[in-house]
């Protein structure tokens, strides 16, 4: 019997957890790099602790948005997330029904600052995202890849 993918495993929504130290510019510093490189930020979150902080951030040119990292001495590390698209926030609750239905435990939410097509999306970090595109493909809603937030 054939396995049967999701949409999403094709093509995952890949994040990037940024660490940088906790000093004044330097979140300016990242997002001008990737703008001076025509790479758009997505979505994105700030996580501050007493010395650093996790910025956490998809984009549309993944691959570019490494390179630079790399090049300009940004340590990071790469995930997959599930983004799921929303008409508006009256689904947020159904996003989070067809979780609980599938028993999936979500690490972390945070939601786009902007997407071709001008809809809504969360990003989910969640511990079996395979199974998490399931359940939400199965409710209708729409799990999106790396396609569909791309330029």
């Amino acid at each position: 019997m054939a396995k049967t993918h999701t949409t999403s495993a094709l093509d995952p929504v890949k994040q990037f957890s940024v660490f940088a130290e906790n000093r004044v510019g330097r979140l300016y510093d990242l997002t001008t790099l990737l703008k001076q490189h025509n790479v758009h930020i997505m979505a994105i979150t700030v996580l501050d602790t007493t010395d650093s902080a996790i910025i956490r951030l998809i984009v549309d040119d993944p691959d570019q948005a490494r390179e630079l990292m790399v090049a300009n001495d940004f340590p990071f590390a790469e995930c997959e997330v599930i983004a799921v698209e929303v008409v508006d926030e009256s689904k947020f609750r159904g996003v989070l029904a067809a979780l609980l239905e599938a028993e999936i435990n979500i690490h972390y939410i945070y939601s786009f600052i902007k997407r071709p097509a001008d809809r809504s999306a969360l990003a989910i970090n969640v511990e079996d995202p395979e199974i998490a595109a399931q359940s939400l493909n199965q409710r209708g809603f729409k799990v999106l890849t790396q396609g569909d937030i791309s330029r």
